[in-house]
């Protein structure tokens, strides 16, 4: 019993590490957001259509480039605001998978499924590596979880 004990600590650890990962980009991600507040996004996103080597004349440029001048301040903090809740949600989910709190295991096996049949639709929608590479990934955190928690509900009985 003990050593099922540590092999389920141990995947959880690993499903917690992959979390905070998770949680730290996003958490980066919306610091570099924050970043861009006050700026003149018009020129930021010419520069980078150029340093891509793109026309700004062209379709797509051209629409990034619009896009980048409706962005408003507010906008950004806000995306910064929820960026910060996410990146939250995800390091209290891996704190909890890291404790072995059982509350953590039912969180993200929820939070995991729940994305489930998103990814699927997007799959059938424009299949691609990197798609099946996040579902792939999010179907072995749900399942590992998934497992855990009836574990967890066996060794109670």
């Amino acid at each position: 019993m003990a050593k099922a004990r540590t092999a389920k600590g141990r995947g959880l650890r690993v499903v917690a590490v992959f979390e905070a990962l998770k949680g730290v980009v996003v958490l980066l991600a919306g610091c570099g957001v924050l970043t861009l507040v006050h700026k003149n996004l018009h020129d930021i996103a010419v520069r980078l259509v150029l340093v891509l080597h793109m026309n700004p004349a062209r379709h797509y440029p051209g629409i990034f480039i619009d896009a980048a001048n409706r962005v408003t301040d507010l906008q950004l903090w806000m995306l910064a605001a929820s960026a910060l809740a996410f990146a939250a949600v995800r390091l209290v989910e891996a704190y909890g998978l890291w404790h072995e709190k059982r509350w953590a295991e039912w969180f993200g096996f929820l939070s995991g499924a729940i994305y489930l049949p998103v990814e699927v639709y997007e799959i059938f929608r424009k299949p691609d590596w990197a798609r099946a590479a996040v579902f792939l990934v999010n179907v072995c955190v749900v399942g590992y979880l998934a497992s855990a928690l009836k574990r967890s509900r066996k060794s109670r009985r």
